[in-house]
Order: C-alpha cells, then structure tokens, then sequence
C-alpha cells in the first residue's frame, strides 16, 4: 500500500514539473542537453557575459577544469547551496548555473590553479554523472525569448537603461564608455546580465536572478534594486559634500595661518631659531665624531646670532648641511659568497684573469679574517682602451654587493678638485671625494676613479699629488678636505683605478696601488665576446630578434680581422651596430625580407673592401725588410723596417720619426753587423763606400724604445749579405754591441698584434720565457714563439738561410751555373 501512494505521488510529481515546463517554455527555449564538468564554487556566482577569476584548489574542481582543457575548454559553474562542504554531492549544489569557457589557466606552485572563466548563457541540470575523479552533468541552456516591440517593454527598457545610467554617473567605478554598448531593445538580456555583473548584490540575490530567465521578471527586480542603490548613492554623495567642505574650511584656516607665520618671520627671527635647533637635534642624532660635532656647534652658534638673509649666514648654512649629509657612520655588508662573485665576474667579462682572481682573494681573505680586516684594496686596472677596465668596475661593485661611486679624473689639473676649495672663497664646495662619500650615503663604497693616467698639472696645484693622501692606507684614515675642515676616514673605501699607461702616473702615486694589468683580447677572446656580450646587446637596442641577423663565427672573424684594428672591442661593437642599421634599412624598403645571412659578399657591400689585410706581411717582401713588434697606448702593433742601400761615403739615414732611444738602438744594431762583417762575407770596410738609409713606415706616427734593436740588425743583415727574411717571421727584442738579446717589455699585447697579423714565428729574448708562461694558454697554437738570448739564434731563425755557414767553415763561394740549373728546375716544375 505504501508503495503504491509512493509511485501515485511520483507521478503526480512528474505531472505537475512537466506542466511547469511547458509554461516556462513560452518565457525562454531549452537547448540541446550537453556533458559538461562541474566546477562548485563557494559564495560566488557566475553569471553570463562576464568573466571571473577563479582561485581551483580542491582536486575534484582540479580534475574538471583539467578535464573541461583537454575537450572544448567548456565547463558547467554553479554555486553551492552550503558552503563548508569541501566535498560536494549533487543535492549541495544548485540546479541553475552557467555554462562558461575556460578562457585561461595559470598553475601556481602551490598545485593550484588559477583561470579566468567567461559566461556564456544560463543553464540547467538535467541529470548528475560521478566521474572517478570529479562531478559530471547533463546540462541545457536557458536562452530567453526577446521580448516583442511594444509600448510597455519599450518602458521597461528605457527605465532600466536610464537607472543604469544614473547609477555610472554616481558611482564613478564603472567607465561610462560601457553604456555605449545597448542601443535598444535587443539588447535588454545583456543590460540586464551587464548590471547585475556590475551591481553590489548579496550572493542569494545573484543566485535568485541566475535563476529568472524571463527577461521581463528580471528587468523589472533589477529596476527595484538599481532604485535602492541609486538612493544609497546619493546618500554617500551629500555625506562627501559636507565633509568636503569641512575640509576646504579647514585648510583656508591653515592657508591663512601661514600667512601670519610669514609675516611674522619678515618681522621676527622665530623661524630661523627653529631651523638651527632641527639641525642642532639632527647632529645630535647622527653621533658625530667629537672634532665634526665641536665644529656644528660652533657654526650654529655663529649662524644664531646673524640675520638669517645675510650672505655669511648662507655660507654657514651650506657649511653645516655638507657636515650632517655626509655618512660617519653607515655601512653596507659585503656579499661573501665566492661562488656568486665569481660567477657575476664570468658572467660579464672574458678573460681578466688576474683582475677576477684578486677580487676573490679579497672576499676570501674577509670572510676569513671577518672584521679583523679592515682595509680595502687600492687596485689599478691598467690596459689598452676598450677592453672593459671601466665596466670591469661595475661588476666587482655588483660583486661585493656595494653601491658604487665614479669620479672620472680625465683633464682634472686643479688640486682642490680633489680636496675642495677654502670657505673664503665665492662658491666653495668639498672635492669629488667627499661629493662621492655623500652621493653614496656609506662609508664603504667601490669608488673607481677613472683615466687617472690623464690628470695634467698647472699653477693651481697637481691633483695627482693631492692623491697621494687619498690612495695611502696609513693617511686616508684620516683625510682632510679644504672645506670641511676635519678628518675625515676613508680607509673602509675599496677605491679601483684605471689608466692606458701607468708611465704617465708619477712613481710615489704609482707605488700605493696595485697593478693590474688587463691585455688586449686574442681573436678567440673577441669572437666570444661579440657573440656572447656585443651581439645580444645591439640586437635588443635596434629591437632584432637572434633569427632575423645570422652571422657565423668564421664570418665573425674575417670582420674582426679586415675591420678593426683594437686591443679592445669598441670598433668591433661600432662595425657590428653598423651591419645591424643597414639590415633594418633593407628590411625597411623590403618588406618581405625577415631574416639576413649574413656572407662575405654582402659584409663587404655593407663596410666596403676590407680595411686591415693581415696577408700582405706574409709574402716575400724582398732584401732588407724585417717586420717588428710594438706595444702602444691602444694595444699590440707591428712595424716593417726597411733598410736602403746606396753609393756614398758611409752615412747612417734613420727616417720614420724615431724617438731618441730607437735611433741609439739602430746604431747599436749597425756596429754589430759591422763588428762581424768577416763573419758575413763582407769587405771589412764595406761601410766606407754606402751609404745606409733606414726607414719605418708611417712616418707620421711618433716611434720610440730598445725593443726594435734586433729588428734593425736583421734588415741591416738581410740588405748587406742579400738573403731575404722569412716570411711571417716578427720579433721583439734589444741589441746590445756584443749581440746579446735583452728583455723587454709589453711582450703579451705584441704576441696578440702578432697573432692578428697572421704571424706564424716570433722571436722573443729568453728572458721574457717566464711572461709568456703567465698568458701561453690565451695564446693561439699555431704561433711558434722562438726563445733567443744571442744574434747568432736571430739570423738563423729569421733568415731563409744563415749568413754564417760558407764562410765559417771555409767552404767555396757556391756556384753560380749550379744555382742557374736549380732556378731552371724550379721553373720547369712549375710549369
């Protein structure tokens, strides 16, 4: 029996939902049932046409929307009827929800997710399915009838569109460019989904409106609660007018009370007296060394009794102000991780060995020591330009985790640049030390005073003396700025040099700093560094992907080799910001060009014909010609000497504007080839009838030092016994009158510019043998360095034959048929 009433009832039940169905009908259709996820939300409500963040924490909601990605991004929303149920059944949820698109998913570390879920029409279950790892149900869209164009919905539109429009215009959250999109009817059911979106509306409410798909019911509930907000509105509104007021009042109260104070201060000295005793609390505040807080007090005492608009109190005023805004006492901790340093340094530079290792060292020898070390070093990076003694700088700063200062000493000549002027003076203000302390607010900055090789020196003073006391561990502890006027401590200060030649900077200046010397960069150096630093760099400043520009490295280094002529890379860097403007140039005229390769066709197009042939000095240049090596500002070099001989009464002609000390060489060179013309085959008084010109091209260009001596004496050699120097052989070296080879200086730089030249062999003095051993492994294989301690190992080397043989063993002149028959051989070979 009660089975029975029970199966009555359920048909009763069916009866009546399939009536309610048919009525709701004529309001909105039903679409087609569709499988969707489900993702339960907590006191939020999803409605259509707008887009809603979504934090996804819980795995069965994980599980859906991972499901919803892998289909057509669609998922069913719907909020829960009780919201501290972590696990939801099907009676925890609504019936009505909205079929929305996964517009976007952002997994976060945590494991959750985080999407933006944008709706798309109403909905409604139809019939739940549990999945293994989430909820799944058969749903169908609710889409509502437009409502018909008559008199009374007209109404209702305009009603709620100008309610809307009021409630922009008064809450000035929502941009008013939003009302641009309804123009009429059509468009109610997006109004009315648009306000409740924008509305302040409790959960139930959204949720009660999801559920009225009838456009009519809908718009009519939105009108009463547009009506109430627009009352609350205005409310607010007069409450911010009347405090606004309030506030204006106020400050025409305050406007009005500093106009008396003013007027007060042109009558009085009430605020001046204030001023002194702020700075007075402040010197206090910052505990001043004793001698610094004697001299703020007596300065303020001075500054009370004068009139606060004479000149003196205004020099007494800046004078008190430098004193309290330099740091006495403020330090920054120093980075000690070895590995973060070293890696930084790596990171920005190549090569620098020496310069990297000693930064290290220091960190090391501080995380050791702790505070027991308490000097900074005072290092001196000294090299060519452009190879990033400056920038070398700013990554050991980065390095050490300290703020860093830069004072650029270049054209400096007046002393109280660097130790301020005396307060008698019209405009006195401390030097670039003290200016650099205050810029930097810590008493431990990097301070990198730049091209301190370039200071000159006139009636004001020498700056590079003046140095003396600021490079000096046992003085900086207590440096006395002009201005100023008490000690000041400097020894916490790592102070980093560079200069282009150290022989410019004076030996006592010299001596307090440590050398660093930075070389030019080999071939290989340059090719990883456009390729790693220069390349990405222009390619970012000009805006080009790393597709659009391919150069290969053996193209890399033919520009290298043919279009620049450096220690450094800075004309590398202009050669390449050039090729990149001329692909933006092409690309812009040629719209369907993305990409350039790059070849030796299209570089010499683009830079002209090569403007350094490194080729040329390795052919056979005849009798009389040897290549050199130099060292100069910008790096390695080489040089040819030529040697002319001519009838005459035995003159010496030296030509090629040659310092003092290389024309001594050459003469040295000259009296021991003369010393062993017996040796060589030649008359003993062979000099008595030439007349002997020496010349090195470039004549324009300044040329001194020993090191050219047995340069000299192999072209002396070569033109008067006519045996031709090898080709690719350079060599570096001085001579002395019993020809012995003496060591010389700058080796490194002159095997690089060897190398860039295409050299295969150089002749070094044995005594450079252990400089070489410091930089072998930055050094190409394919150069043969010869160590030579004698003249004798020289012209053997240097020549294609030696000028010894025949006559030291007492052989017979060789014969010329014989030698004519060989050249006719050779040639009949070559044919």
């Amino acid at each position: 029996m009660q089975n029975l009433i029970l199966s009555v009832s359920d048909n009763l039940w069916g009866i009546i939902k399939e009536y309610e169905d048919i009525l709701m009908q004529e309001l909105y259709t039903v679409g087609e049932p569709v499988l969707l996820p489900v993702l339960p939300l907590k006191n939020l409500v999803a409605l259509p046409k707008s887009i809603v963040p979504v934090v996804v924490g819980r795995e069965i909601s994980i599980h859906a929307v991972d499901a919803a990605m892998k289909g057509n991004k669609e998922i069913f929303v719907t909020a829960q009827t009780t919201v501290n149920v972590e696990n939801p059944t099907p009676q925890d949820l609504f019936t009505h929800g909205t079929r929305a698109l996964i517009v976007q998913v952002a997994r976060m570390p945590n494991g959750t997710l985080k999407i933006l879920v944008e709706g798309i029409t109403r909905s409604r279950i139809l019939e739940v399915k549990q999945t293994e790892n989430f909820m799944a149900v058969t749903a169908c869209d609710l889409v509502p009838f437009p409502l018909t164009d008559n008199p009374e919905n007209m109404a209702l539109w305009r009603n709620l569109f100008d309610l809307f429009k009021e409630y922009v215009h008064l809450g000035e959250r929502i941009p008013a460019d939003v009302l641009t999109l309804f123009r009429g009817l059509d468009d109610l059911d997006y109004l009315a989904d648009t306000v409740t979106v924008q509305m302040h509306l409790e959960f139930n409410e959204r949720q009660k409106l999801l559920e009225t798909v009838d456009l009519k019911t809908r718009a009519l509930r939105l009108c009463v609660f547009l009506q109430k907000e627009i009352e609350i509105l205005k409310a607010e509104k007069n409450i911010r007018k009347r405090v606004q007021s309030q506030v204006e009042k106020h400050q025409k109260d305050y406007y009005l009370t500093e106009q008396m104070r003013a007027i007060q201060r042109e009558l009085g000295r009430e605020d001046w007296s204030n001023e002194i005793n702020e700075l007075r609390k402040k010197a206090k505040k910052l505990k001043l060394p004793t001698e610094a807080h004697e001299k703020v007090e007596a300065e303020l005492r001075r500054l009370d009794s004068m009139q606060p608009t004479s000149p003196e109190a205004a020099v007494g005023r800046n004078y008190v102000d430098w004193l309290l805004a330099v740091p006495w006492h403020n330090q920054s901790q120093d980075s000690v991780s070895m590995e973060d340093a070293e890696k930084i340094l790596n990171g920005s530079h190549a090569g620098m060995v020496k310069a990297k290792e000693r930064i290290i060292e220091f960190l090391a020898s501080k995380k050791f020591a702790g505070e027991h070390l308490k000097r900074a070093p005072i290092i001196c990076l000294a090299g060519p330009p452009g190879v990033g003694k400056t920038s070398l700088g700013h990554s050991i700063a980065q390095a050490l985790g300290r703020s860093l200062v830069r004072i650029s000493l270049g054209g400096v000549r007046d002393e109280a640049e660097i130790r301020g002027h005396r307060r008698t003076y019209i405009g006195a203000m401390p030097g670039k030390i003290i200016q650099a302390m205050k810029k930097s607010q810590v008493i431990n900055p990097l301070m990198l005073l730049d091209e301190i090789d370039k200071m000159a020196m006139d009636f004001r003073g020498d700056p590079a003396s003046a140095l003396l006391e600021v490079l000096d561990p046992e003085q900086n502890k207590a440096f006395n700025d002009h201005y100023l006027e008490v000690d000041y401590d400097l020894s916490k200060v790592m102070f980093i040099t560079t200069a282009n030649v150290i022989d410019n900077i004076p030996y006592p200046l010299l001596d307090r700093m440590e050398i660093i010397q930075l070389s030019g960069y080999t071939e290989n150096e340059k090719l990883d560094i456009a390729k790693k630093f220069l390349l990405p760099k222009l390619l970012k400043e000009h805006n080009l992907t790393e597709k659009q520009l391919v150069i290969s490295d053996d193209l890399m280094k033919k520009i290298i080799d043919e279009y620049t002529k450096e220690a450094g890379v800075r004309q590398l860097e202009r050669v390449l910001a050039k090729l990149l403007r001329k692909e933006i140039l092409l690309m812009l005229k040629n719209k369907k060009v993305k990409t350039v390769k790059l070849d030796e066709a299209l570089v010499e197009q683009w830079l002209g014909a090569s403007i350094f042939r490194r080729d040329e000095r390795l052919r056979d240049q005849g009798f009389g010609v040897a290549t050199g090596l130099a060292w100069t500002e910008v790096g390695g070099d080489v040089l040819d000497v030529e040697v002319g001989l001519m009838k005459g009464k035995g003159g010496l002609t030296l030509t090629g504007q040659l310092g003092e000390v290389m024309q001594e060489s050459t003469q040295a060179a000259m009296s021991y080839v003369r010393s062993q013309a017996k040796d060589f085959g030649l008359k003993e008084n062979f000099y008595s009838d030439l007349d002997v010109h020496v010349h090195i091209p470039e004549g324009a260009i300044p040329k001194d030092g020993p090191s050219a001596g047995i340069v000299m004496a192999v072209a002396l050699t070569s033109a008067l016994t006519q045996i031709p120097v090898q080709p690719g052989v350079a060599m570096t070296g001085e001579i002395t009158l019993r020809g012995r080879v003496l060591q010389i200086g700058g080796l490194k730089e002159k095997l690089l510019a060897a190398l860039r030249y295409g050299m295969t062999k150089v002749l070094v003095p044995k005594s450079n043998a252990k400089d070489v051993k410091e930089f072998e492994n930055e050094l190409d294989p394919s150069l043969k360095i010869v160590f030579v301690e004698h003249m004798d190992e020289v012209l053997k080397e240097a020549l294609v034959r030696t000028p010894y043989g025949s006559v030291k063993k007492g052989a017979d002149k060789p014969d010329k048929k014989k030698a004519k028959k060989k050249v006719a051989k050779k040639a009949s070979k070559k044919k």
